[in-house]
C-alpha cells in the first residue's frame, strides 16, 4: 500500500544541488512526486510510494547532498492520491 510523505528541510539547502539529489534518489526508489525550493530558503517535497522506501528517502533528505547543511526537517504522512506519474523538480 502506498502512502504520501510531505517534508520540508531547512539550513543550507538551496544552491547545493539538493533538489537534483532528491530527484535522483526518489526516482531510483521508484517513488513519484516532486521537490522544489521555497522562497523562505527551505526545500519541500511531496512523494508517494511504499512507506519503507519513503522512510529511506526521508533519511537521505535529512542528511542532504555534499555541500548542504541540514538544520531541521518537518514531515507529515497521509494517504497517497496516486496523482503523480514520476518524480520531478518543480521551479
Amino acid at each position: 500500500m502506498n502512502v504520501r510523505l510531505h517534508a520540508r528541510v531547512s539550513g543550507v539547502v538551496q544552491g547545493v544541488g539538493f533538489r537534483y539529489f532528491t530527484r535522483q534518489l526518489a526516482s531510483g526508489l521508484g517513488l513519484t512526486g516532486w521537490v522544489r525550493n521555497i522562497p523562505d530558503g527551505t526545500v519541500e517535497l511531496v512523494a508517494e510510494g511504499p512507506r519503507d522506501r519513503l522512510e529511506h528517502l526521508l533519511d537521505a533528505f535529512s542528511e542532504g547532498p555534499h555541500g548542504s547543511s541540514v538544520r531541521g526537517v518537518t514531515s507529515d504522512w497521509s494517504e497517497a492520491t496516486g496523482e503523480f506519474s514520476d518524480f520531478g523538480v518543480r521551479v
